[in-house]
């Protein structure tokens, strides 16, 4: 896990500055009182055991000690208030794009470092996980806010190796190096093919058996649109490949769009089969208003 970090510019710390602001209006608007209530499976820590009664979950049965016992006993939890928090963000090549104010990386950096603030100002746990197409940083979950000060500055600094995209790569060692349940915030644009990361969706559905597993979206709108402009030479950030196209082939300006929406159907495919809540984000709008109705709108489902 080899990343370079750049020196804490003052750019970087007039950055850091903004996003504490936001985070806490976030914070006082949004998830004061409410906060606890948007994580699905939410923390259990065993307390003790007690007979069995009429009524109780047979599936809370300890086996062990009701064969002991030659009666039913059944286990006792109590709800671990304490959460963890993991910010998976995706800094391959492709989030250099932007036809917005900022491009895709800076967006998505800004958000994860938005929902770190926001946990720590909770007193959970919150960690952090860079990826490419491999595994670039990993900062283990933990609490206060020198610990997400330091996360956010790195993530603001932090210039990746890899270039191209393979998110099972980190979806994989978060299943690994996640001890207990958290919530695995995944900000990305999802723009790799199936061809590319073929074990993207089996990764996705074992890390969302043991975790809550959140994906954010970032969409730039003419992402997947070619403009009617002659021929343009084309070239892949992630594979340095370059094309020269006729974009004033409609049959070209139509493949291109096709070949877009079939990766983004894929990956709608997959979302929908595993049951995740997806947070959509459109780069060249404010990101604050669909996290804050994202989380409204879970909270309301999960009371």
């Amino acid at each position: 896990m080899a990343g370079q970090h750049d020196v804490f510019t003052p750019e970087v710390m007039a950055q850091l500055r903004r996003i504490e602001l936001t985070a806490r209006g976030l914070v006082e608007s949004l998830f004061s009182g409410e906060y606890h209530s948007i994580f699905k499976g939410r923390g259990l820590e065993f307390s003790d055991v007690r007979e069995y009664q009429p009524g109780d979950d047979v599936r809370a049965i300890d086996w062990n000690v009701t064969a002991r016992r030659g009666r039913p006993f059944i286990k006792e939890f109590v709800e671990d208030r304490q959460l963890t928090a993991l910010a998976m963000v995706d800094l391959s090549a492709s989030k250099s794009f932007g036809t917005g104010q900022k491009d895709n990386a800076s967006i998505a950096s800004e958000i994860a470092a938005i929902l770190a603030l926001a946990a720590t100002a909770n007193n959970d746990q919150v960690g952090l996980l860079v990826v490419t197409d491999r595994v670039e940083h990993f900062i283990p979950p933990d609490t206060g806010r020198r610990h997400a000060l330091r996360m956010v500055l790195e993530l603001l600094a932090f210039k990746p190796e890899g270039r191209k995209t393979r998110l099972s790569t980190g979806l994989q060692y978060a299943e690994q190096v996640l001890r207990q349940r958290a919530t695995v915030f995944l900000i990305s644009d999802f723009l790799t093919s199936e061809t590319a990361d073929p074990g993207f969706a089996h990764a996705a559905r074992k890390l969302a058996w043991d975790h809550d597993l959140v994906p954010i979206r970032l969409t730039d709108p003419l992402a997947g649109e070619l403009p009617d402009v002659g021929r343009l030479a084309i070239h892949d950030p992630e594979t340095g490949e370059r094309h020269v196209l006729n974009t004033s082939d409609r049959s070209v300006r139509d493949a291109f769009r096709s070949g877009a929406q079939a990766a983004r159907e894929a990956i709608d495919q997959t979302f929908r089969d595993l049951r995740l809540d997806v947070v959509e984000i459109t780069t060249t709008e404010e990101y604050l208003p669909p996290l804050i109705g994202f989380f409204r709108t879970r909270a309301r489902a999960l009371r």
